[in-house]
């Protein structure tokens, strides 16, 4: 009997997206997650983004998920890079950039807590997944002054 070279080997890698949205000042909205046992990450400031559903490419679930969890559509979403949760659900992130220029404390939110606009500067008082903390460091020292 010959292998299907179609075929995955393995189980298929759990993959997410998450994304990174500035406004016209340069502030990151962040996401408080929810404070609960079951969720990879809680009680974190986190980005907001969440799984992969069976057949979705990222941009698609990086769409659903932002129209899902904020009822939000930014502006000009850009691909960035992939980055693996090693520490939590062990996930690929693909890591996306939007822009979004609007009042946060009126998005419907539907997870988690709440949702700021943070200073670049002022991210380090938070505690954030070491995943996401890389991502948005990465994404910052990339981006233009």
């Amino acid at each position: 009997m010959h292998s299907d070279p179609t075929r995955p080997k393995g189980p298929a890698t759990a993959r997410g997206s998450v994304a990174i949205i500035t406004n016209r000042r340069g502030d990151l909205l962040m996401h408080l997650r929810d404070d609960l046992p079951n969720i990879a990450w809680p009680a974190h400031w986190s980005l907001l983004g969440g799984g992969t559903d069976d057949g979705e490419c990222p941009a698609e679930t990086i769409v659903r998920e932002l129209d899902e969890e904020a009822g939000l559509a930014p502006r000009n979403l850009t691909e960035l890079f992939e980055i693996r949760d090693e520490h939590g659900s062990g996930q690929l992130i693909t890591f996306f950039a939007a822009d979004w220029d609007g009042d946060e404390t009126t998005l419907p939110l539907a997870e988690g807590v709440k949702l700021q606009f943070f200073a670049p500067e002022h991210l380090d008082i938070l505690t954030i997944p070491p995943f996401i903390r890389d991502g948005i460091n990465h994404y910052l020292a990339a981006r233009p002054a």
